[in-house]
């Protein structure tokens, strides 16, 4: 139709798009087209007739058709179009590049932002943990309270001369609370507090731990006085040269550098670091020189008074049962570090809240102390009963012989039903915290351990594989005794071995035993002698009471679990039996006759039993006045 026009008269222009191969007609005046009036109308035209509409539109022009312009024009948008769409995809790139980089340098704008320290600075808005959250640790917190004051009241010490430590170190086992104490320091310091983990200096670039170093201490000593505290601080602070090869070990860069922050030749500084540990003596003997770490507090299990504590401490907020005596469930958990008695806390309100009970009582308590020894109760498990027989007979040879043993912890519990890897078990508890064990006492702990293989061997005349873990635990008691404790009369007081250093340290790898080998047969023939000793006495105990044994085997197939007081009834005929094996290692070295000293209150308290008994008190105690009291009894170790 535009073709078919452009050979009438009455058009105004012509305008050729070559690009789109479009061709436009400007009309002198509208005309109708498909029921449209329009001054202007265009087509579209195939690329291989472009030149022949072009002459076409020359040919309209001279024959007078065409009254203005004849004009063709190239649009430059395509070019621009084709130009964006071929950059994009490589801008897309280079975004992407971009983002990755900044995620990866820990979202700043800084190039290779690796030597920068990960330590996070403490701040209001972080919840705070007090002293008054800290309980079992009187000793530590003591310490600790002192740098505190130290930082917040400089002028009463440094009116003496004092000088605040350098570094403190809190070490101990698992679960004490030494990452505790350090929050409990951050909460009340009213200084900068920088937390980091020993981790943390650790990276895959070399020199990054030492470079960190440097940033953490620059940043502290921008702030000072400022505390920093490094957690498991044996990841950066392990002894130099405990490693093997001879390559580069970037942990030592880091420690080097650790040292010199420390105590180096810039003694500016205010800056206080606290460490924590639980293998303090894998650290380098230059970290640990005073100096340094200036005060080194240890952080042990709680003892009675301070398992009172925690558990009081934990038991805030929470629901109990009037008959619940926190007391008895501290005097149950003997060994218990803080983070355990935490754990038996929640352990029984979680299974307050599956019994849906709205108060946690003794029963869950109960059992939750047992979940935390031997783990979760197996129900799914199911023995037969003949099977469940051997186990009672093997827990109640346990708890016999324990019974009857003059120096061994009163039996608690007897249980059958199985938990964690074990079928059953047999728990005693100390009715006071020990920290010393006498060679009587161990002997006895090797009999008990061996009452449940002995009770198999009377009873099936053949051991099982259940008391596996008995042997273990035995043998390892009995080597120590020999090899450790010298408490062989044999071998004598010297220690034979190594020092136990860690293979994967490296140290002492590769070196000789320090004994000879006629001196390790003696080692063993020492320790087969003990456990044969021990075996001995727990099968005369089961021979003699086998009555006892199978009235306990009885009540466990029924009950599956007996308590102290059921132990008490079933053992009411059993005596205790003497003491086995005593001690003649003394060689021309001949003890004394003379019992302990007493002191004035055992004194006042055996006058006093005296008087109640109807008798004239016993004076004397004191060996240098000649006088020796009667019937007290020996208790030197």
């Amino acid at each position: 139709m535009v073709l078919e026009r452009l050979n009438q008269p009455g058009i105004k222009n012509v305008i050729q798009k070559d690009k789109e191969q479009t061709l436009q007609l400007e009309l002198a005046t509208p005309e109708r087209f498909d029921s449209k009036t329009t001054d202007k109308i265009e087509t579209q035209y195939p690329y291989e007739v472009g030149d022949e509409i072009w002459n076409d539109a020359q040919e309209a022009k001279k024959a007078g058709r065409v009254t203005g312009t004849v004009d063709t024009t190239v649009s430059g948008d395509g070019v621009l179009l084709n130009l964006l769409f071929s950059l994009l995809p490589v801008a897309i790139l280079v975004i992407l590049l971009l983002l990755f980089m900044s995620q990866m340098q820990g979202g700043g704008s800084r190039v290779l932002n690796f030597g920068k320290s990960k330590a996070k600075m403490l701040t209001k808005d972080m919840p705070k943990t007090t002293f008054a959250d800290v309980a079992g640790a009187d000793e530590a917190v003591e310490e600790l309270q002192e740098i505190k004051d130290f930082l917040q009241n400089p002028a009463k010490y440094q009116a003496l001369g004092a000088k605040i430590p350098k570094g403190v170190l809190l070490f101990g086992q698992p679960g004490t609370g030494k990452t505790l104490l350090a929050r409990a320091v951050a909460g009340e310091a009213g200084v900068p507090f920088y937390s980091i983990s020993g981790s943390d200096f650790v990276e895959m670039f070399v020199g990054v731990g030492a470079s960190r170093v440097r940033d953490l201490f620059e940043q502290a000593k921008a702030n000072a006085p400022a505390i920093v505290f490094v957690d498991e601080i044996d990841a950066v602070g392990r002894h130099r040269g405990a490693g093997m090869g001879g390559g580069h070990d970037e942990r030592e860069q880091t420690l080097n550098q650790l040292l010199v922050e420390m105590d180096g030749f810039d003694t500016k500084g205010g800056v206080i670091l606290i460490a924590a540990t639980n293998r303090p003596d894998i650290l380098d003997p230059a970290l640990l020189r005073p100096g340094r770490f200036d005060r080194q507090i240890p952080v042990d299990n709680p003892d009675m008074e301070g398992r009172k504590a925690i558990l009081r401490v934990h038991a805030k907020g929470k629901p109990f049962t009037p008959d619940v005596d926190l007391d008895s469930v501290a005097r149950r958990t003997p060994g218990f570090s803080g983070a355990d008695l935490a754990n038996v806390i929640n352990e029984a309100a979680l299974l307050t809240a599956r019994n849906e009970k709205r108060a946690i009582s003794n029963f869950f308590l109960e059992e939750a102390i047992d979940r935390v020894i031997a783990g979760p109760e197996r129900r799914s498990r199911a023995m037969s009963d003949n099977e469940k027989k051997i186990t009672a007979y093997h827990e109640g040879g346990h708890a016999l012989v324990a019974y009857a043993l003059p120096h061994s912890a009163p039996v608690h519990k007897v249980t059958i039903l199985p938990r964690g890897r074990s079928l059953g078990h047999t728990l005693v508890l100390p009715t006071e915290d020990k920290y010393t064990q006498t060679r009587a006492e161990m002997i006895d702990t090797l009999a008990y351990a061996l009452g449940g293989r002995a009770a198999e061997e009377l009873v099936f005349h053949e051991p099982t594989t259940g008391a596996g873990n008995d042997i273990e635990k035995a043998s390892g008691l009995a080597r120590a005794m020999v090899t450790q404790y010298g408490m062989s009369s044999k071998l004598g007081a010297v220690k034979y071995g190594t020092s136990g250093d860690e293979p994967f340290m490296g140290r002492n790898m590769g070196h000789e035993k320090d004994y000879s080998d006629a001196v390790a047969a003696e080692i063993d023939s020492e320790v087969r002698a003990l456990i044969e000793l021990a075996h001995d006495e727990a099968w005369e105990i089961l021979v003699e009471y086998r009555d006892v044994l199978d009235s306990m085997v009885l009540e466990l197939m029924e009950k599956e679990t007996i308590t102290q007081e059921d132990m008490n009834r079933i053992c009411a005929r059993v005596a205790k039996r003497p003491p086995m094996s005593p001690f003649n290692g003394f060689g021309k070295r001949l003890p004394s006759e003379a019992p302990p000293v007493l002191t004035p209150a055992e004194r006042d308290q055996l006058k006093a039993q005296a008087e109640a008994d109807g008798q004239v008190a016993v004076g004397g105690g004191n060996p240098s006045a000649g006088s020796t009291p009667n019937g007290s009894v020996e208790g030197s170790i």
